[in-house]
């Protein structure tokens, strides 16, 4: 991706988040200059990849297959002496008929909320042992109604309404065409994106950038360490 498409995604988000009154943290609007000057009083924000996180899946078409996210909160599992947090939550921009690819959680069970905009849909299905789709029926919480499933089954998501989804749930989610973007929550445990997302398709999680322009905001992934 190019960082001035990066930067415009960041400002269409933050838009967004304003338009429905979402409020985020003071360190989504550090600068790069501010992080360079950035002490260990920051380490929380970087050793957990809290922030901004815009991915096109290395497939290099974010309006068709992409997502962007920001990390408000996050545990670590591989340092709970010092992150002991056992949850996560973020707040996503999930534009119309922009895919978020099939994938699942081996450990993390997470709630996916539509906090305000168009609709979201999901398509669910159970993952077998071998890590394909699963011909098996299985339950989901919506909004603490149980409801069986079917392989393939359609979920769609109202302003307000929610979805439990359990480890080993493959799921892909998108706007529904016609009905705008859609600002998404995320409550979860422990988010681990290096040793716990399962893609159906052999994807890239982080996008490669071109720089051809100076970014707005770093990513999640390129905060400076104090000297």
């Amino acid at each position: 991706m190019k960082r001035s498409e990066i930067n415009a995604h960041i400002r269409d988000a933050i838009n967004l988040f304003a338009e429905l009154n979402f409020h985020l943290p003071p360190f989504a609007f550090w600068t790069p200059e501010y992080w360079r000057t950035a002490g260990p009083e920051a380490d929380e924000i970087r050793d957990n990849f809290l922030g901004w996180d815009v991915t096109d899946y290395g497939l290099d078409r974010f309006m068709e297959t992409g997502l962007l996210l920001f990390t408000i909160r996050n545990g670590n599992f591989a340092r709970k002496d010092i992150y002991p947090k056992g949850y996560a939550e973020k707040i996503m921009v999930v534009r119309e008929r922009q895919v978020t690819p099939w994938h699942y959680h081996w450990n993390k069970r997470e709630d996916i909320i539509n906090r305000g905009g168009g609709e979201l849909v999901l398509e669910l299905f159970l993952a077998d042992e071998k890590n394909a789709f699963s011909d098996k029926t299985f339950s989901v919480s919506v909004d603490g109604i149980r409801r069986q499933m079917k392989p393939g089954a359609t979920v769609m998501l109202s302003p307000g309404e929610s979805i439990c989804l359990e480890p080993s749930v493959y799921h892909t989610f998108y706007g529904r065409a016609g009905c705008a973007s859609v600002m998404v929550g995320e409550v979860s445990d422990v988010n681990d994106d290096a040793n716990d997302n399962c893609f159906l398709d052999k994807l890239g999680r982080f996008p490669d950038i071109i720089e051809d322009e100076p970014p707005l905001h770093l990513l999640c992934t390129e905060y400076p360490r104090p000297k």
